[in-house]
């Protein structure tokens, strides 16, 4: 299967990344898939299933073209008129992630301690700016050590929460019904989620994919990482379905969930979840600055601290409310990058796909 500390690497941060923009507070995962009730639970199976391709065809591609950013692959894949359109896409989409990260690390200290939104987001925000002036093994390394305290977490709440229940399932499906939805149907969230956190995800995995030594290396830690996320994707729309009829309007549903459990869940899930939403921040803000800077250099800090700076004003506008508006938008210009990324793979299996040595 190749080395198992490279895959662990891959997966382990892949998963950090991805977490925090789609799973961490389970808003985003209420809105996508709960909010559609049992059939939202079918959403997830497949939005499961094209997480494991996603992930694995991205991090195969990046270790093929030796990228050191996302540009590489995505103009390998998509030609050099569409490539410049998904490349600002995703660029800018990244710097999308950051501020709804941030505004999600405010409404999480405010809900958990108190701590006024604006300040906990500032805070957010020094530490986000912090990590990413460091180097890129470095990053990497921050993000994949917490993911198995993150998982853990998920995994013990999710699983009380669910064997717990003692409402009915009329009850529940009425309750969810109510929720605000990131679309109209439920298959069309499930690849609009599916897309939105490809979007975000994709050149931090093309990007290790780009450091891995050998091909079988990123083929198994993408697998590994997609299939991860959409164990944990199944087990937070499970429990919050089975507490479907507590959780509207709440900006937070995982942490409400473990505080339910017990005090102490709920503070042990309160930094779990900031960890989460800390480690995609660092992983999109790290990516963006990457793909306009040169890593490691004086312009790179400056313009981190810069994006950063402008991330946080964009905060403000709320955390659900950038959930709703931001995610749906860039999920649907996503699927250009799924299209693309299966149309790549399949050439690259075929030999047909070239390396262009452009490590940028």
């Amino acid at each position: 299967m190749g080395s198992y500390k490279e895959i662990m690497r891959i997966a382990g941060a892949f998963v950090g990344v991805i977490v925090g923009a789609g799973f961490a507070s389970g808003q985003e995962i209420m809105q996508f898939f709960t909010s559609f009730g049992m059939i939202g639970l079918l959403g997830a199976v497949v939005s499961s299933a094209l997480f494991v391709f996603l992930a694995m065809a991205l991090s195969s591609l990046g270790q093929q073209q030796t990228s050191t950013s996302h540009k590489a692959v995505i103009h390998a894949i998509c030609g050099p008129y569409l490539g410049m359109f998904v490349d600002a896409l995703i660029t800018f989409f990244m710097f999308a992630i950051t501020v709804v990260m941030i505004a999600g690390g405010g409404a999480l200290l405010e809900q958990l301690a108190g701590i006024p939104r604006i300040w906990g987001s500032v805070g957010v925000t020094l530490l986000t700016i912090l990590i990413v002036f460091l180097d890129l093994h470095r990053v990497i390394s921050f993000i994949g050590a917490v993911t198995p305290l993150l998982a853990l977490m998920v995994v013990i709440v999710a699983a009380a929460t669910i064997f717990g229940r003692d409402v009915d399932t009329a009850t529940l499906e009425a309750a969810a019904a109510e929720m605000p939805r990131g679309a109209g149907n439920w298959l069309v969230a499930a690849l609009l989620y599916v897309s939105y956190n490809i979007v975000a995800g994709a050149p931090f995995l093309i990007i290790m994919g780009g450091q891995s030594p050998s091909r079988r290396d990123a083929v198994w830690g993408g697998i590994l990482g997609g299939a991860l996320l959409g164990a944990l994707m199944l087990l937070i729309a499970g429990s919050m379905f089975a507490r479907a009829d507590s959780l509207a309007e709440v900006p937070m549903p995982m942490l409400l969930l473990a505080t339910q459990l017990s005090p102490i869940a709920g503070v042990v899930m309160g930094i779990a979840i900031f960890g989460m939403i800390l480690n995609t921040a660092v992983g999109v803000l790290y990516s963006f600055s990457a793909r306009v800077l040169e890593p490691g250099t004086t312009s790179f800090r400056v313009g981190t601290a810069v994006a950063g700076a402008l991330a946080f004003l964009g905060s403000l506008f709320g955390f659900i409310q950038l959930v709703g508006t931001v995610y749906p938008f860039f999920g649907y210009l996503g699927f250009v990058l799924m299209a693309a990324t299966l149309i790549g793979w399949l050439r690259m299996k075929s030999g047909r796909l070239e390396n262009t040595g452009a490590a940028t």
